[in-house]
């Protein structure tokens, strides 16, 4: 098999593994590994074997994959391939924890740590840091889960990787839950819930699901409790995850046992005890015995009996132990306290009464729970600095769009807060430009058409404005309107405007037209007098002027002929006065006497037409 052909190969284990094909995945694998020779293509054969160690692993089976994994590791050493030599020791210590082997799964993480870090993959080294923390999470080592949790949540939420930082939000909340501290808990895990179903992460959303069961099964909420493990259970059943099944339905069965309904509850352990068993799930077999022992201890339950409970205990306890479990291994402690107090046998019964205090107290630590405090500190000043970026981010984007549709000063005016804003101008300039023939020239071309050229005649205009110092007041439809001499006041305001009218003449026939062999044209009116200006609106905000010589300017326009720049004698006279400092001179303007005509609503004005003083 040539080196492509495995390549091809260990993409489709990859796609596989990812969709949880995972018999898929090792039938691939077991193909692929039949035809390689020893020693062939040692770097690709780490990976095969690391798929394959790790698909074994996820159904239930770490004791096979365990060989498999080691295999994988020495063939990544001998290539000296550095990260899979990392991801090979990080499978290792996943797989020794899975297997309760605490002390070499902590070893095998450290070295996975110690080449992540080595080697600068910080996305892989804040997963072997997750899982260092769930170890010292199982072990009942909350300080120490706390501390590792805590690193590879910051470097998650560094680098943006969305889903892992939620994993390790939900572990966070499982330390929680072990500590007792219920409310805590759930806020964690229905914020992993809610971030898993909008990622689509189904498995994890039913983890999460699962989580929450737990919590109000603690909390003595049964109702609720059966509604999160039916969640629970029928996403599992559907992704086919047997063992997170099976340790749904021994929640399920702890519910009955705490509703009175004993019969039916050994009924759930009982089915749970041999299917955690069969798939070499030796905490979950310990702590479902411990279950089954309470239940004989019960003198409510029907089939109470001393002695088998003493022995189911004892043998729980042992499991524990062996394990090294220190959390489940108090509540066995305490429950046969209480049992050895039922039949007065004091010795023993103080025996374990201490040990469940020892035990209790070491892993419900007060430097547990100082971490707990710190982080739950920290992750409140980190939510609360992520609120106040997001509403800053907010504020500015509104501040932009602000300053985009209002005059700057008048933006940041209303910024700081003023409520009212309405001045008046004595004098200023007003511009109103109109297309001629437009209503016609719309029917001829598209919506899309006509909309890039409007589009692209006032991007123009907008441009032009700026140039100028004038401000742009509003379109309406294909009307554009201009003022000059506000916000800011200044003297040349007439002759700004009037070269400006020049400009805006001269850049609509350089324009492409709109429609072929049809060149688009415009009537500019101009007037000079006093203005009020203000702010409308409550929503939607729009700056405005108000006066006769925003009417005026109108009729200016209006009264126009194509092409042309119809003013006013204001106008003519406004500009003969600007400011000898003016970096425009008035003498390269010409006014064009019209004579006298009837303006509507203002009778008979003396008019004319302004030109460049070369024409």
């Amino acid at each position: 098999m040539t080196h492509e052909e495995l390549e091809v190969i260990l993409k489709q284990v990859e796609e596989q593994n990812k969709n949880g094909n995972y018999e898929d995945v090792e039938q691939l694998c077991y193909d692929v590994l039949e035809s390689l020779v020893e020693g062939e293509e040692l770097s690709l054969r780490s990976r095969i074997l690391r798929f394959f160690a790790d698909s074994l692993f996820r159904r239930g089976r770490s004791s096979d994959a365990l060989p498999i994994a080691e295999e994988s590791l020495s063939s990544a050493e001998q290539v000296e391939d550095k990260q899979e030599v990392a991801n090979s020791m990080n499978l290792l210590g996943i797989v020794h924890s899975d297997l309760d082997d605490f002390t070499c799964a902590i070893e095998y993480f450290t070295k996975a740590l110690a080449v992540n870090e080595g080697i600068g993959n910080k996305a892989d080294a804040a997963v072997v840091n997750g899982n260092i923390g769930n170890v010292h999470n199982i072990m009942g080592d909350y300080p120490r889960a706390f501390e590792y949790f805590a690193k590879a949540l910051a470097a998650h939420e560094e680098l943006g990787n969305k889903a892992d930082a939620t994993n390790v939000t939900g572990n966070i909340g499982i330390v929680h839950y072990n500590m007792r501290d219920y409310s805590r808990a759930l806020e964690y895990f229905a914020k992993v819930l809610t971030a898993f179903e909008e990622l689509g992460k189904k498995a994890a959303a039913a983890l999460a699901n699962g989580n929450i069961g737990h919590v109000y099964n603690n909390m003595a909420d049964y109702p609720r409790a059966l509604e999160y493990y039916a969640k629970a259970l029928v996403a599992f059943e559907e992704l086919g995850m047997k063992a997170d099944a099976v340790t749904i339905t021994g929640g399920i069965g702890g519910v009955h046992y705490s509703m009175g309904d004993y019969t039916r509850a050994m009924e759930y352990f009982a089915s749970t005890l041999g299917a955690f068993e069969k798939l070499g799930m030796r905490i979950d077999a310990a702590r479902v015995t411990g279950n089954i022992g309470s239940a004989y201890a019960n003198k409510e339950f029907d089939g109470y009996d001393a002695a088998m409970a003493e022995k189911i205990l004892l043998k729980s306890l042992a499991m524990i132990e062996e394990i090294g479990a220190k959390r489940h291994a108090y509540e066995v402690h305490k429950n046969l306290a209480v049992l050895y107090e039922q039949q007065k046998r004091w010795k023993k019964h103080s025996f374990h009464f201490k040990k469940y205090h020892e035990i209790y107290l070491e892993v419900q630590s007060e430097e547990a729970t100082q971490k707990a405090q710190l982080m739950e500190h920290r992750r409140k000043v980190e939510e609360a600095s992520r609120d106040r970026q997001i509403k800053l981010a907010r504020f500015q984007e509104q501040e932009k769009i602000l300053h985009n549709i209002l005059p700057s000063k008048i933006a940041e005016r209303m910024v700081a807060g003023e409520k009212t804003i309405a001045d008046s101008y004595q004098s200023v300039s007003v511009l109103f430009a109109d297309i001629v023939g437009f209503t016609k020239l719309s029917q001829r071309i598209t919506p899309e058409e006509l909309v890039a050229g409007l589009d692209s005649i006032f991007n123009t205009f907008d441009h032009l404005s700026d140039k100028y110092g004038c401000e742009k007041i509003k379109t309406i439809g294909d009307c554009y309107m201009v003022v000059s001499g506000l916000p800011d006041p200044a003297e040349d305001h007439a002759i700004r405007l009037g070269s400006l009218a020049l400009e805006m003449i001269d850049a609509i026939q350089e324009l492409p037209s709109m429609v072929e062999d049809v060149k688009v044209n415009m009537r500019i009116g101009l007037h000079s007098g006093s203005v009020v200006a203000g702010i409308i609106g409550k929503n939607k905000y729009a700056y405005d002027l108000w006066g006769d010589a925003v009417n005026t300017a109108s009729r200016m326009e209006s009264h126009g002929e194509p092409g042309k720049i119809h003013v006013s004698e204001e106008f003519m006279r406004a500009l003969s006065l600007s400011s000898p400092t003016s970096t425009m001179s008035p003498m390269s303007l010409h006014f064009q006497e019209r004579g006298e005509m009837e303006i509507k609503g203002k009778g008979m004005m003396k008019t004319y037409f302004l030109e460049k003083a070369n024409e």
